[in-house]
């Protein structure tokens, strides 16, 4: 987190007209950084209209940037751009956000590592993970068949493609994947793959 920043007042704004985008994004971001506020504005004087210091981050739709695009790159650090696709725009993030829940999530990982770890702390779930050594986490939570369906899980296979891929009938992956969650103490597919970025088992 930002050194002057007290967790109270860290803020993701969501700057999008479109509000079932806005709401989904919330969503996922309100789950990875649960000490966040998001707070979502459906134009670009709507963002103005609130205390845009407060702001750590700015996911923004690529035609508000465009419209604004000398605002935003005083920002550079903290604005990501939201784009329809493998969009990139120099000098600046950009976040596919026309992909599954599954992918948008580890790019918004991807995004925390490259850069974005010092404003973006990502939740890890419980079991004190962020303290943990990664190899004695993973020997003391998931057996390495969990840790195998983890990883396809991560990587955007459904339970059938799993149980192909390991040789399993799909009754023993729903079931290991029940474990996972309970022993992660997970709520959805975005813990477990948070747990398994952090702890070496998937990389983006």
């Amino acid at each position: 987190m930002h050194p002057h920043i007290h967790p109270m007042q860290f803020k993701i704004a969501i700057v999008d007209s479109n509000i079932l985008a806005c709401m989904g994004l919330e969503r996922i971001l309100e789950e990875l950084i649960p000490v966040a506020e998001v707070v979502a504005c459906e134009s670009f004087e709507e963002l103005q209209a609130k205390d845009e210091a407060e702001f750590i981050h700015y996911f923004v739709s690529s035609r508000i940037y465009f419209e604004h695009t000398a605002y935003f790159r005083a920002k550079r650090g903290r604005s990501i751009v939201m784009v329809g696709g493998e969009m990139s725009i120099n000098g600046v993030a950009t976040l596919n956000v026309c992909q599954g829940e599954a992918a948008l999530i580890r790019d918004l990982l991807s995004l925390q590592r490259r850069g974005h770890h010092d404003t973006m702390p990502l939740h890890t779930g419980g079991h004190g993970m962020e303290h943990t050594h990664a190899a004695s986490t993973r020997e003391t939570l998931l057996s390495s068949r969990e840790m195998e369906v983890a990883l396809l899980l991560c990587q955007g296979c459904i339970n059938k493609e799993v149980a192909d891929k390991l040789n399993i009938s799909v009754t023993t992956v729903i079931t290991h994947r029940k474990n996972i969650m309970e022993k992660l103490g997970a709520r959805s597919l975005a813990d477990v793959i948070v747990y398994c970025v952090m702890n070496g088992i998937y990389d983006v």
